[in-house]
């Protein structure tokens, strides 16, 4: 049996902020479309849902991320200021090239740091950071 990681969804307010944060990350925008229809609902359990989608893929190739901004129903739940202890789906991992270079880029989109800049022995530079309406992220520059 083969197992693809097709892509990982965030719910977002400002898709366009999203996006650019996303962008500047070093993320392709694929697409961006409106999402609706009896089947949709049928997927997600979500009767007349109307979402707004769009597809970043990873310079990679290999990795997308979804962003989808619901117009219909409202949203229900926030959790973008939950803790990195929080149950439930909360970061995304990204792998980059140099750490503080990324962070100085991140920061214009308004991405601040969770906690510090930390060395993971001679493996990993590691932080976390949050972007555009509280999305977490992480970031990992893998050293030598």
């Amino acid at each position: 049996m083969t197992v693809k990681m097709d892509n990982v969804g965030i719910v977002v307010e400002d898709l366009d902020a999203a996006i650019e944060f996303f962008r500047e990350l070093g993320l392709r925008l694929e697409g961006r479309t409106v999402v609706e229809g009896e089947w949709a609902g049928r997927v997600t359990g979500l009767a007349d849902q109307r979402v707004e989608i769009a597809m970043m893929r990873t310079p990679d190739g290999h990795g997308r991320l979804e962003l989808s901004r619901f117009i219909e129903p409202s949203v229900l739940a926030d959790h973008r200021n939950a803790p990195v202890n929080a149950l439930g789906y909360l970061r995304v991992m990204f792998a980059v090239d140099d750490l503080d270079a990324t962070l100085d880029r991140l920061s214009g989109h308004g991405a601040e740091l969770v906690g510090e800049v930390v060395r993971f022995g001679d493996a990993y530079r590691l932080c976390y950071v949050r972007g555009p309406e509280g999305i977490l992220i992480g970031l990992a520059q893998e050293l030598g």
